[in-house]
């Protein structure tokens, strides 16, 4: 199949060039349209959880070219260069372009389900037993297990009502209930209730960055990397196998909480998926790696 025929290195690529120019205006235009007229593409374009009423179709796609700061995108943007490119050339455009967005697709796939796993639900059914039974005791299940973490600079609204209910929620805490205050408290917790679905939003490119380390690795087990943090040179297969371990424990124990390790993971086992169902199928071509 001629798309997966090398007809010659490119240090930049069609694909990966493209990438990167438009990941660069992506950043630009969002720090102009935040500094000038208050528009946050990030909360636009990144992806929100899928019951969120900030949820739509499209931020599938693009949430993989918004990104948290310039460090953020630089280091995502050299690696994707570094390693795309290689791999580009290898695969050809159509196919290194379609690993690409389903490796992205794929890691936020797996993030949101950790997260609502292990997050989400638990919390949702603490507000879900309090406005389903206002009592004292479904209150303080609420507070045992949660933590009302509102930021007054990026949510004000919800900020300001929990300003006007703290009154009522340290009564009913307390355990001196009137309808009153409790018909406060419901009012606050199903207006926080959406609050905290809206929050989750995940932005950048890494997911397919790890997706394309594991195609690297996979592709030139024996390419010796040169990294900063080591004093000598790695094998690329057991750089991706040691990045994948210390995302796992990353994952796993909560470390760097802003950063959405399995997220990383996903695009590694999709991409890990996606190479084994095309070596299948294409069984015999010598020209896919």
């Amino acid at each position: 199949m001629s798309q997966f025929r090398v007809s010659g290195f490119q240090v930049l690529p069609p694909i990966v060039k493209n990438l990167l120019i438009i990941n660069g205006l992506m950043f630009l235009a969002t720090e102009v349209l935040l500094a000038q007229f208050s528009i946050n593409l990030r909360d636009i374009l990144g992806l929100h959880w899928i019951p969120s009423q900030k949820f739509e179709v499209y931020q599938v796609i693009t949430y993989m070219f918004m990104h948290g700061d310039f460090t953020h995108l630089f280091f995502n943007m050299f690696a994707v260069w570094m390693f795309g490119s290689a791999i580009e050339n290898a695969w050809g455009a159509k196919r290194f372009l379609t690993y690409y967005v389903l490796t992205g697709i794929g890691a936020a796939f797996l993030h949101y389900l950790i997260l609502y796993v292990t997050e989400l639900a638990p919390t949702l059914a603490l507000i879900d037993g309090f406005l389903n039974a206002p009592n004292v005791e479904t209150l303080r299940a609420v507070f045992a297990e949660h933590q009302l973490a509102i930021s007054p600079r990026f949510h004000p609204e919800i900020s300001t009502l929990l300003d006007q209910t703290q009154g009522s929620l340290n009564s009913i805490y307390s355990g001196y209930e009137t309808r009153e205050s409790l018909d406060e408290a419901v009012y606050f917790f199903t207006e926080y209730r959406i609050h905290y679905l809206n929050v989750p939003n995940v932005v950048g490119a890494s997911g397919s960055l790890f997706g394309l380390l594991l195609a690297f690795g996979m592709m030139f087990p024996n390419v010796r990397l040169f990294l900063i943090f080591l004093p000598i040179p790695i094998k690329a297969k057991y750089f991706v196998m040691g990045y994948g371990l210390i995302e796992l424990y990353l994952g796993i124990t909560g470390s760097g909480t802003n950063i959405a390790h399995f997220a990383h993971l996903g695009g590694m086992i999709f991409g890990f998926i996606l190479i084994k169902l095309w070596q299948k199928t294409n069984r015999g071509n010598s020209g896919f790696y």
